[in-house]
C-alpha cells in the first residue's frame, strides 16, 4: 500500500518558484505562474499574497482558499537536482 503523498517543507526560491518536499523523500521545484493565470489562482500574481503560503496537513495553501493537491504539485515539478531554475 502506497502512503498518501503530502508535501513536508515548502521554501521560496524566486518569483513564482517553489521547492517543495515530499514525504517520499522527493524534493521539486514547481513554478506557480503559469497556475496562476486563470480564476482565483490569478490571486498568486500578487507577491506578497503568493510569499504567504504556508503549509496545511497535504500541501501548499493560501489562505484556506488557494491549494493544490500534492499529487499534481508532484507531478508538475521539476526535480530539484535539475538545473532548469
Amino acid at each position: 500500500m502506497n502512503p498518501i503523498l503530502k508535501v513536508t517543507s515548502a521554501d521560496y526560491i524566486r518569483n513564482y518558484v517553489l521547492r517543495l518536499s515530499f514525504n517520499d523523500g522527493a524534493t521539486k521545484l514547481v513554478d506557480f505562474w503559469p497556475l496562476a493565470q486563470k480564476g482565483v489562482c490569478k490571486k498568486l500574481q500578487n507577491m506578497d499574497y503568493f510569499r504567504q503560503f504556508r503549509l496545511d496537513p497535504f500541501s501548499v495553501d493560501w489562505s484556506n482558499e488557494i491549494g493544490f493537491a500534492p499529487e499534481y504539485l508532484y507531478e508538475i515539478g521539476t526535480p530539484a537536482s535539475v538545473k532548469k531554475w
